[in-house]
């Protein structure tokens, strides 16, 4: 049976539908999910996209953080559910207390845009397991508010724990602690990073030079992996 992987959309998120052709391009199928709603429609997986939702009013992510859907996905990623957030989804992930942490202004005080170098860190989340542990992957990244931070405390549990999913390489964009370009939950069904998978899944389009970027293909990746993980748990 095809995986149903759900994609959230929120006022202001402008990445949902390129989430949407990510899963279908990487074989599941995209279920479109309203943020008003309390009907996750039987969803295997969850996609939080990235976008500005509330015009980052407040703190980025944190309105959506309080929409009515979260209760479903914080019930859904409690049992075992795969989440991904992604930029603003990262940022909303962290809000609602799914991740550790924080997202801050960038340090440099001003938005990103880049083709971002990252290694994954941990090959065993149900986003990254199609990877291998070492492995330098390029994935497009934009952000105004993708500092990661967490006090001394929770930084050590997270490294010690090997939360750390992705991390920047090259250069640091943004002023992230301990370069922390993504992290996952401790039971690792739960991920949020700052670059966006979903602009990496078709040739062509996203990173696609002569410098061993795989015509841009990186991103799928994520995708594929929950799509495994979700196998894995059926059989």
């Amino acid at each position: 049976m095809t995986a149903r992987i759900g994609v959230i959309t929120f006022p202001g998120s402008l990445d949902d539908r390129d989430a949407q052709r990510a899963v279908r391009i990487a074989g599941a199928e995209p279920v479109a999910l309203w943020h008003g709603s309390h009907d996750l429609a039987g969803v295997d997986a969850l996609v939080l996209p990235g976008g500005f939702s509330y015009g980052d009013y407040l703190r980025a992510g944190a309105i959506a953080a309080l929409a009515p859907l979260m209760s479903e996905v914080k019930q859904a990623a409690a049992k075992g559910m795969p989440v991904l957030g992604i930029c603003n989804g990262f940022q909303m992930l962290v809000e609602a207390h799914l991740l550790p942490g924080g997202l801050i202004r960038n340090a440099h005080q001003q938005f990103i845009r880049r083709d971002q170098k990252l290694t994954v860190e941990n090959a065993d989340t149900a986003w990254t397991n199609a990877f291998d542990a070492g492995q330098q992957i390029v994935i497009p990244l934009k952000n105004a508010d993708g500092g990661f931070t967490a006090d001394a405390e929770t930084l050590k549990r997270i490294e010690g724990e090997g939360q750390v999913a992705v991390r920047y390489q090259g250069v640091n964009p943004n002023g992230s602690l301990n370069d922390i370009a993504g992290i996952a939950n401790e039971r690792g069904n739960v991920v949020g990073l700052m670059p966006h998978p979903e602009h990496a899944v078709e040739p062509g389009f996203g990173p696609d030079t002569s410098a061993a970027m795989r015509s841009g293909t990186d991103g799928i990746g994520f995708f594929q992996s929950a799509i495994s993980s979700l196998a894995a748990a059926a059989a």
